[in-house]
């Protein structure tokens, strides 16, 4: 067990190698040749430094002259942070949800008797018949989509299909032939 560090199971063999450290067995690369006029390539910090914290944190906007704070992009909006436990479970839960649903509309849509005869009302039958069926994936997947940045109303819009695209059909029983 090696006492000076706090994370002995964490390390590499090799770690104390003086040639991985900043500023140890410091070596001159040569400039490699062929690059256009005005190019330099940036050189290792020899203070001591570890190259990444030479990384700014503030950007400057060349245009206004005003620091942009890094927990914004450039167009204003907050960066994604990765989202709660409780918000993964209660996503899967309305993603759940949304799949019983879509179970429930085709278990509806099947025990429907078609009494129409002509072809063209028949067809729209169908169709408006396998649209309510695909609806409640369709609902999941474009509020999921459309609402990546904003949590609370990703809820509130799968909360409000989840009311909205109830299997009627499937609950009430109606086109259950007798």
């Amino acid at each position: 067990m090696n006492p000076t560090r706090d994370n002995d199971a964490l390390n590499w063999a090799g770690d104390d190698d003086p040639s991985l450290t900043p500023g140890g067995a410091e070596r001159d690369a040569p400039e490699p040749r062929g690059l256009p006029e005005g190019w330099t390539i940036p050189q290792q910090p020899t203070s001591g430094q570890h190259p990444a914290d030479t990384v700014q944190t503030a950007a400057t906007d060349t245009d206004t002259g005003t620091d942009i704070d890094e927990a914004t992009d450039a167009d204003g909006a907050e960066p994604e942070s990765a989202p709660s436990s409780v918000a993964l479970v209660g996503m899967g839960i309305l993603a759940g949800v949304y799949l019983l649903y879509t179970i429930g509309w085709f278990i509806g849509v099947a025990r429907m008797e078609k009494p129409i005869s002509d072809p063209v009302a028949e067809f729209m039958f169908s169709l408006g018949a396998w649209l309510a069926v695909a609806a409640p994936l369709i609902w999941f997947g474009v509020t999921y989509w459309l609402t990546t940045s904003h949590p609370r109303a990703r809820l509130a819009w799968l909360l409000f299909g989840v009311i909205v695209l109830a299997p009627l059909p499937f609950i009430v029983g109606s086109g259950a032939g007798s």
